[in-house]
Parts: C-alpha cells; structure tokens; sequence
C-alpha cells in the first residue's frame, strides 16, 4: 500500500539483483572515522544509527583503491578486509533489506599524497603541486586496483560499490580535455577520453560478478569552465549502462569549480532537473542529490520524474532519523541540515572528523550517549540561542525538568539574525526544530523574562546552566557616538537607516553578512533557481561546456557603495568557512564591495570615517559606519551565580564569544547535557 504522503518516497526500486525498501540513499561523505584506531566500532554505530533510522542504502565514504589515491582509507589488501566485514555485518544486522555500498575514490591530481598522479601533469588550482603523468603501465595498475578494491568489498560483505568518476578526482581528469592532454589511446577524442571510465567499469564488473550493485557517480554538470559537454555526458552514461552498471549517480562539482553547488545559498534541488534531463537517455536508474534536505523535496523530486532514488548525504548527519520521521508523519521533528558545511566538510578539508552543526552527535555516536538520566533534576536554562536551545532539549530528552528562560519574544537568539541574511534562510528550519522539540520533551518555555540571580536561587533549581550569549563589543574610537555609526544588530534588525554610502568596520563573518544584507537586491537566490542560475553564470537550458563556459555571472546590486574593513593585514575574508568563504567573497566582489585590509580606524565625523590605510590616512566619505568589530561573552548573570556557590555552568557565546560559533556552542551544549 502507497505511503499517503509520500508515496514515491515509500515505493520499493530493484536496482540490479537487490530491492530498496524506498527511494532514499545516504549518500558518500568523507567522515575521517575510518582513520581513527576504533574504526571499525564507530563506522558501525555511525552506519547502524542511520540504518534504524529508515534510509534504503547506504554509500560509504570514499576508500581509496592505490596508495596514489590519498592518505586515509584504503583497500587494496586483505589484511584491511576485517574492518570493512565488522561495518557491513552490522548493517545488515540491523535490516537485512539495508544495502550498503563501498564507494571507490581515487583522488587523482588532488591527491594529499607525495606523488599524485593523473592522465597529464595539469596541476588543479587546488592542489600543492602537478601529478605524475601515468604511462602505459601505470594505467593498467591502476585499472587493476579499482578492479582488486571492489574484489576485496566483495569479500568484506558489501552489496555493492559506487565508482566515482567526477569531482576533479582521477576517472573524471581524464575524461576533461583541459586535464587530459595525452595523444595516445588514453587521450585526444572523446572515445579515448572516455576509456579509462569505461575500462575501470568493465574490470570492476567481471571483479564484483553480476550480482552486486554496480554504481556510476557522474559528472552530470562539472560546473568547470570548458568541462563537459552534454553530449558527453550523455554518451559516457549509454556506454556506462552498456558495461553493465545498475545504476548511475549524478555529481554537479568540480572541487576547483567556482560554483557553490552544496552551500545553504544554493536553492534547494537546484540540480535534479539535470539528472532528469539525463534519466530520458538510459534506462538505469538515476541518483540525484545536492541540497535535497527534507521529505517533500525529495518527493517532488520523484514525482517530477527527475530521479528513480534521492541521494540524502549531510541530512543524514543532521538526523539519522530523518526517513522514518516522514514515514510517521513527523516531519516537523526533523533537524534539518542547513548547507553550513562548518563541522561537516570544513572539516573534511581540514584533517578533522566530520560532525555536525545542529547534531554535535553525528560521527560521534560511541561518545555522545543520550540515554535517560538516573537522578531527574531540575534545571534553569537562561538564554534560549543556539546554546540554550540544545541544552535544554536534550537535558529534557533524558528526564530532567528544565524551565527555559528568555529575556526576548522568541527562541533563537543570535540564530535570529542569521536568519535574515539572504542566502540564510535555512535557519528557520533549526528554529522550528528547537521549537518542536520544546514541544516534545515538555520543556517549560517562559519568554519574554529576564532573571536575576538572586530569583534562580530562590527557586532552589539544582542546577542552572547560563547561555546568555553574547554583547556587541564597543570600539574605542573618536566619534563612536556620531549619528552616523550604527551597530550591526540594528542593521540586521532594522532599527538603523543605512544610507547608499556604507563603511563596515570588522571584516569577519557578521561583516560579511551585514555586506550581504545592505547589498542585495530582489528575490535571495536560494529561494530562486533562475536568480542563483544568473548570479553564478550557469545555463541549465542550453548545457555548454560544464554548464558554464562562456556564460558571465550577473550580480543584482542595489547600488550602495561598501567598504568592507578589517585591522589585519590578511587577505579580507581569510578566516570564513573553507568551503564557503570563497563563494561569499566572490559575491561580494560582483557587486563592487571594496575589501581593504591593514586599516587603522582614526574617527567618525560628519566628513566620514577617517581611516589610515597601511600607514596612509584616508577619508572615506560614508554616510553610515556599522560596527562588526566582534563581541563579548554576556557572563554578568554566571558572574553572580558563581559567588553563591550555586552549582552552575557556563555555554555558548557567554563561554567563548569569538565569531558567534553556533557549531562550537551547540557541541558544548550537548556535552554538558549528557552528563548533567
């Protein structure tokens, strides 16, 4: 019987000689746990969580087939079979109909290895240095070890493996004219381009034998200037179901591509109408994935005929529940992944083990036990921001009675500000999910309340836990009082005009959100596709060439003059979020904002901001100056507490205030509550 709501969700697919009980796959993410000494007891409860929570398949991260093919996970000895065999087993010991996937990544050119290699010495704009050009016989031992990797996935019990051939990784290098450079059977034309692909497939196949689930991620739209054509793609796909692959997984991303394709600013499903242009030309079934982070969106994706199966990666570290709560009908519980990427690839891509920001539990799962308390206690939490919210629901979760306290009219604190940004409007969803889970765990909410120490004693609370967040810092600087110097949450807000000549003073990721704010013009483009289509230069109708070539991204301003400043000698914008700084600046640089560095802040008049710029004074003429110059924690009330003897604890923004770190401060805030 259909699932009412979702019934193409809920329809079981054959893919191959395997049936999926529904059409949502966790999909491939680097996690790091596979380097970790207890590898193999983490994966597990990593997988086996995600499992019990109702998704259909799971694709692990990428494993390399070739010590070439990047430090970290390997399999290309037996000896590395038992830790793969104790994940798979525990798979499917949770649900036999689970199918999990080993995905075989080779990194190729971008490889963190000594001596990368690839099919020509191009060196990515990312990578440290040029690959090795592999000859004759280095391409044949490295067809032999995908084939050997999935030989050894067999015998460690998967059901299946995902080759990936996009992403700027080694199969996708030689299939792109401008990283593929050779003049023998391995390069020049198409078909020659296309070989390693399909050779790597065929060896793959006749490794694994007909049985198991053989998947293709291909670069349906690389996002890279003179990448691949359509009709490329096309015949790579039919030549790819020819050699027997039972189903093809479509990837929108080069890592040196200059196209968000996973940021929180990219529309939701942006990319699905590609893979459904594609799901016309071969009769496999189609994977889609890319800011698909809720039950109805993947619906319509299904329904629109655009995907047999939805590819669900950082959602699942959001919530490893997410299936199941659409199965029930409780979407509205869903923690849903927001396109921060600040615990997940940020960490990635800088050697740390990937979690989450709105689930400090993902990847954690061994350490962080939520399990009902011995001794209930009752608990104040004051401050209902990020912090506070997590405490007290989780606190909650486990059997406390925990009265939740606000000064303001509604949950969220700084998350309130975040919200308003354009490009950020994912943060409603986290709000909504605190507020359910208030809800659910009968949290005692009292907004609207401003308490005082000597009120939290009184109440004889056993413990009160103080998330006050944070206050703007004062800068010390003639003329901070003229009328012309705003704050930053007046801005965001609305409280402060802002006329058409503005200087930002502090250049860190509230700086750069007030730029966002105070330069946009119409429609956010996360909410538009055609808005994110034109600022980022890709054409979804006519498909050239990486779906970009020679298309120029137009930026809507609304004609304000910004100088964006910061005291630090460093590139503007150096310390954003690794995955995602990049696109923000880049915006930010469309629309004519001036990024200065090494500034000197002298004094505010009526004249303007008088700055020196390395050493040299300079006016700018401005009509407003907004103070981003950072915060302080608000730790007045811990202060107070302290000095009873109060058993209290201290979280969040009024802990540590740098940069408002909702991922930081979410991570305590779930440390504190399972031991509280």
């Amino acid at each position: 019987m259909a699932h009412s709501k979702y019934p193409h969700i809920f329809a079981p697919l054959q893919v191959g000689h395997h049936l999926l009980k529904n059409r949502i796959i966790m999909g491939s993410m680097h996690s790091g746990l596979e380097d970790v000494p207890n590898a193999a007891e983490r994966l597990s409860a990593y997988f086996v969580e995600r499992v019990r929570g109702g998704v259909g398949m799971i694709i692990t991260g990428g494993i390399t087939p070739h010590a070439s093919g990047g430090k970290g996970a390997k399999l290309s000895e037996l000896s590395e079979v038992p830790m793969h065999r104790a994940v798979t087993d525990a798979v499917h010991a949770a649900d036999p109909q689970v199918k999990i996937c080993m995905q075989i990544l080779h990194s190729g050119s971008i490889a963190n290895v000594d001596e990368p290699v690839g099919p020509s010495p191009v060196q990515s704009r990312i990578a440290r240095q040029a690959p090795v050009e592999l000859d004759a016989d280095g391409i044949e031992e490295q067809i032999a070890a995908f084939a050997n990797c999935a030989a050894l996935a067999k015998e460690a019990g998967y059901d299946g493996v995902e080759v990936i051939g996009s992403a700027g990784y080694l199969i996708s290098t030689f299939l792109v004219e401008k990283t593929n450079q050779r003049n023998d059977e391995w390069g020049g034309s198409w078909e020659n381009r296309m070989r390693f692909a399909i050779e790597v497939v065929r060896r793959v196949r006749i490794a694994i034998g007909p049985d198991m689930i053989l998947i293709f991620r291909i670069a349906a739209m690389d996002m890279l200037q003179g990448g691949l054509a359509w009709d490329e793609v096309v015949s790579l796909a039919k030549a790819l179901e020819a050699e027997g692959v039972d189903a093809i997984s479509t990837h929108f991303c080069w890592h040196e591509s200059q196209v968000p394709t996973i940021a929180t600013m990219v529309p939701r499903a942006a990319f699905a109408g590609v893979t459904g242009r594609l799901r016309k030309e071969v009769s496999v079934p189609l994977i889609t994935s890319n800011r698909i982070n809720m039950p109805d969106i993947a619906e319509a994706v299904l329904a629109r005929g655009d995907a047999d199966l939805v590819s669900m990666a950082r959602p699942m570290l959001a919530d490893p529940e997410l299936v199941n709560k659409a199965f029930e009908d409780r979407v509205n519980e869903i923690n849903t992944c927001i396109g921060c990427n600040q615990a997940c690839l940020d960490h990635t891509f800088t050697g740390q083990t990937v979690s989450c920001l709105v689930n400090a539990r993902a990847c954690r799962e061994t350490e962080i036990d939520i399990r009902p308390t011995k001794t209930a206690k009752r608990i104040a939490v004051v401050g209902a921001g990020p912090a506070g919210l997590a405490f007290a629901t989780i606190a909650a979760e486990r059997g406390h009675h925990v009265t939740l306290f606000d000064a303001s009219s509604a949950i969220g604190g700084q998350f309130n500000l975040a919200r308003k940004i354009p490009g950020k409007e994912e943060f409603d969803e986290t709000l909504r999910y605190f507020g359910r889970m208030i809800e659910v765990h009968n949290v005692d909410l009292r907004l609207n309340t401003r308490v005082t120490a000597d009120a939290l004693i009184a109440a004889g609370y056993d413990e009160v836990v103080v998330a006050t967040g944070i206050t703007p810092r004062s800068l010390k600087i003639d003329g901070i009082d003229h009328a012309k110097a705003v704050s930053y949450f007046d801005v965001i807000t609305g409280k402060a005009v802002v006329g058409q000549k503005v200087a930002i003073i502090g250049a860190g990721g509230i700086g750069f959100d007030v730029a966002e704010l105070i330069t946009h013009a119409g429609v956010s483009a996360a909410l538009d596709i055609n808005i994110f289509a034109k600022e980022w230069g890709i054409d979804f109708e006519n498909h050239p060439r990486g779906g970009v070539t020679g298309v120029e991204p137009v930026v809507a301003s609304n004609g304000r003059e910004v100088f964006l400043l910061q005291r630090k000698a460093s590139t503007v914008g150096k310390g954003l979020g690794k995955t995602t700084g990049w696109a923000h600046r880049i915006t930010l640089q469309r629309r004519g904002v001036h990024m200065l560095a090494g500034v000197e802040y002298v004094a505010i008049d009526d004249a303007g901001l008088h700055i020196r710029l390395n050493g040299t004074p300079r006016l700018l003429d401005v009509d407003t100056v907004i103070i981003c110059a950072g915060q302080e924690p608000a730790r007045q009330l811990y202060d107070a507490l302290l000095a009873t003897g109060q058993s209290t604890h201290l979280i969040g923004g009024a802990y540590e205030a740098s940069e408002l770190d909702a991922k930081r401060a979410i991570k305590q805030a779930t440390e504190l509550a399972v031991v509280v």
